[in-house]
């Protein structure tokens, strides 16, 4: 389900579900946590790679694991959010550079992974959305990221809506800094990674350390809160409508605000 591969300093973390479009679950959530926090440790690592396998970055949560959380009681649905707000923390308070190689869709979730990262670039055919209301859920252990990478008024519209963009629209937003052809993606990754390796290790580091202290960074109460917030829309009576629904094929039936 995950692949590392470390070559000359760079470490390529590879979700490897492309029969699934890379969706994650608990099992994959809790692997790609403990490889971040592997090279983060591993001082042969300079710069860490996140991608997916096949034609797709990752479609967000996947359907077995959506099925299972249909039936999870609030306590277990608390527990599971905490998990993701916990890779998420991982990847965004990596002492090493982080990359987003964007090689295809990246729906709900996928999007939280890329605006984690500290550098996006992805191919131009990619596609986004932020889908979690169209099954009666809403974005909240990866909303402090994205409003940290596209800004509230970005979000209003993006979680309300749950339309697609693509990847012209995600540079514009600040979701993505660089876009390719994908004849062109493994060089682009290559140069950007190839730049931070010359730059002082410990200097990088204390540059992340920096921006995270000046852009007044997550604490513990907000990743709690979002935490708490999904849980309770996941065990809401439109939340398991909504994911009732989508396993089913049909149209949702919401029920009155």
């Amino acid at each position: 389900m995950l692949t590392t591969e470390i070559s000359a300093a760079i470490a390529t973390i590879t979700l490897n579900r492309p029969e699934v479009h890379n969706a994650f679950d608990d099992a994959l959530i809790a692997a790609l946590t403990s490889a971040f926090e592997a090279v983060s440790a591993d001082p042969a690592v300079r710069v860490v790679v996140l991608t997916g396998a096949g034609q797709s970055f990752s479609a967000g949560g996947d359907l077995g694991w959506m099925r299972r959380m249909a039936d999870y009681s609030r306590a277990q649905n608390l527990a599971d959010a905490q998990a993701l707000a916990r890779l998420l923390k991982t990847i965004d308070t990596c002492p090493k550079p982080t990359i987003a190689r964007v090689n295809g869709q990246a729906y709900a979730g996928g999007l939280g992974l890329i605006a984690a990262c500290d550098i996006a670039i992805a191919v131009a055919g990619a596609q986004f959305a932020v889908t979690e209301a169209r099954i009666g859920l809403i974005p909240s252990v990866i909303s402090p990221y994205l409003v940290r990478a596209m800004g509230a008024r970005a979000c209003r519209r993006l979680f309300l809506t749950a339309e697609r963009f693509d990847t012209a629209e995600a540079i514009r937003l600040g979701l993505v800094h660089e876009m390719v052809g994908p004849e062109s993606l493994d060089a682009a990754v290559q140069s950007v990674a190839d730049d931070l390796t010359k730059n002082s290790p410990a200097a990088v580091t204390a540059a992340k350390a920096l921006i995270r202290m000046v852009d007044r960074p997550l604490d513990d109460a907000l990743i709690e809160a979002t935490a708490v917030s999904i849980a309770d829309q996941r065990a809401s009576p439109d939340g398991r409508e909504g994911v009732q629904a989508f396993l089913e094929k049909r149209k949702p039936v919401w029920g009155t605000p």
